[in-house]
């Protein structure tokens, strides 16, 4: 692990009391971005996003199905909503994207200082294709091209799974002009066929002729590796798997920046799509609430937490170093878990399914939320 330089260090490591300068700050100030994994309408209505914006240096903000389903079904908030399109005969996924984009635009409102201020770089919030899309390539392109036309934001990202079949709908998707946050992505090879997907679109908007400056996200999700094998290695690797491939990708991000492709579409105006890493909220309740994001700590690329995350961080976190660019010793970990039996590209092909398939379950049971709410709400009229 590479150290921060002396400023840094002190600053990473103070606690409530001995300074005014949150972790948070200093973790933007060393140039990663700090993204709310979050949204709900509350958030928006009460400030507390603004206040996130304005004190603990947050830049941006990502959604999925999961957080909508938490979200609707906990608030009221979304009840005249919901009956006011009830009342134009809009139901199921029309009227669930309709409320998600009522949310959703109105944070790109929020960030779009910081979009502006980054000339695009940063400042973004993300969208989802339904998930029942996962595997079916036109569909959710045309899905892409929608709901981005319809939010009408610079600074919105379309989130479109890296499934076989989404790699082909992400190309287009950037090839079309829409900014993608490719989603669901959890090995080194997953990385850079969804990497490859990005560029391929940009290339050939080089090649027709047109701008190639089209923003995109890599998510990486990390702590959903620990808990699939937690209780199934040494006790010597726990919660080090998912850190451990987080290094063998940050490696291969900074290659790709570096290499002769990648720097030919920068010289023709591109931009890199930059690594975000995603699921950084600790699943066990003995490890500390922010090792993911003490331990993954670098420049130049994103870190969406959940809100306690967010919060933990601002009030006790406390950051060392920075991950090393050779991905430290993350191959010699992988390697251990090798021994111990985990098979590292078998089990990532089975997290992407399982994270597709929870999806579809959110997207289901959120469905059934708005169905019921409904009938409540006209009952009420």
């Amino acid at each position: 692990m590479a150290n921060i330089d002396n400023r840094m260090q002190q600053d990473l490591g103070t606690r409530p009391g001995t300074s005014n300068i949150k972790a948070t700050h200093v973790l933007h100030d060393l140039g990663q971005s700090l993204w709310l994994d979050n949204i709900t309408r509350d958030l928006l209505d009460n400030g507390t996003l603004e206040r996130y914006i304005d004190e603990l240096s947050v830049t941006g903000l990502t959604s999925n199905p999961t957080i909508f389903e938490h979200s609707i079904k906990s608030s009221a908030a979304y009840d005249t909503a919901i009956r006011d399109g009830l009342a134009k005969g809009t139901t199921g996924e029309t009227l669930l994207f309709d409320l998600a984009l009522d949310d959703l635009t109105r944070a790109a409102d929020l960030f779009q200082p910081v979009y502006h201020r980054t000339n695009g770089v940063d400042g973004w919030v993300s969208l989802e294709v339904s998930p029942l899309l996962a595997h079916e390539a036109a569909g959710t392109l045309a899905a892409a091209k929608e709901l981005s036309s319809r939010a009408g934001r610079p600074n919105l990202f379309i989130k479109i799974p890296g499934t076989k079949e989404g790699l082909l709908a992400i190309e287009e998707a950037i090839f079309a002009g829409v900014p993608v946050n490719v989603t669901l992505l959890f090995s080194h090879e997953q990385y850079l066929a969804a990497a490859d997907a990005y560029l391929r679109g940009i290339e050939r908007r080089i090649t027709a002729g047109l701008n190639p400056q089209v923003g995109s996200v890599a998510s990486m999700f990390i702590s959903r590796w620990d808990a699939a094998v937690a209780g199934k290695a040494p006790q010597r690797l726990k919660n080090r798997l998912g850190i451990a491939i987080a290094g063998r990708i940050y490696q291969a991000y900074l290659d790709l920046l570096g290499s002769t492709r990648w720097q030919r579409a920068y010289n023709a105006g591109a931009r890199p799509q930059r690594l975000l890493w995603a699921s950084t909220g600790t699943k066990d309740p003995k490890a500390s609430d922010t090792l993911y994001i003490e331990a993954l700590a670098a420049p130049f690329t994103v870190n969406t937490m959940p809100e306690a995350t967010l919060k933990a961080l601002a009030d006790h976190g406390g950051l060392g170093s920075i991950m090393a660019p050779d991905g430290g010793d993350c191959e010699k970990v992988l390697a251990e878990f090798a021994n111990a039996g985990v098979h590292v590209n078998t089990l990532a092909a089975r997290l992407q399914d399982e994270g597709a398939a929870s999806f579809v379950e959110s997207w289901n049971a959120l469905l059934a939320v708005l169905a019921s709410k409904g009938d409540a709400l006209k009952k009420t009229t």
